[in-house]
């Protein structure tokens, strides 16, 4: 499915605006942080992701930290740093994320640009998103809803 990109006047004078599209992981390399084979237990991944749509990133810089409630469930929290554009603009921005993953091996997040963060004609972004990421998906859809101070 085709980027879609929608835009809203918002109050003070600023357009918001909303970016779909696709990523990829391009790569994942976790390790322990802790005792393995114990629940509760700590994680670390380094992860890269291929961004498409209103967000194009080739290759994404991501660090997660992982709580493993149980072999299969747990949360995580990570930061990732998006270098490319945003709807044809150019620049750099990193992104919080926080979410969760079930038994099937689903992954829910939501994500919020980092205040100051953001370089070169996205200065002054602001935003946040979401993706569901079903278990075996190759593809995953995001919704990023913005604006610019």
């Amino acid at each position: 499915m085709p980027a879609q990109t929608t835009t809203a006047p918002a109050p003070g004078g600023t357009t918001t605006a909303q970016a779909t599209g696709h990523f990829a992981s391009a790569g994942w390399e976790e390790r322990a942080a802790g005792p393995e084979g114990t629940h509760p237990r700590l994680a670390h991944a380094t992860v890269a992701n291929a961004f498409s749509g209103g967000i194009e990133a080739a290759h994404t810089t991501c660090e997660y930290t992982i709580v493993y409630a149980t072999e299969k469930t747990g949360t995580f929290t990570g930061m990732e740093l998006l270098d490319g554009s945003l709807d044809g603009r150019r620049g750099a921005f990193v992104v919080e994320e926080r979410g969760s993953f079930d038994d099937e091996g689903n992954v829910y997040c939501t994500f919020e640009v980092v205040p100051g963060s953001a370089t070169g004609d996205l200065t002054g972004l602001r935003g946040t998103g979401a993706f569901t990421a079903r278990h075996g998906e190759q593809s995953v859809a995001y919704t990023f809803d913005y604006d610019y101070s």
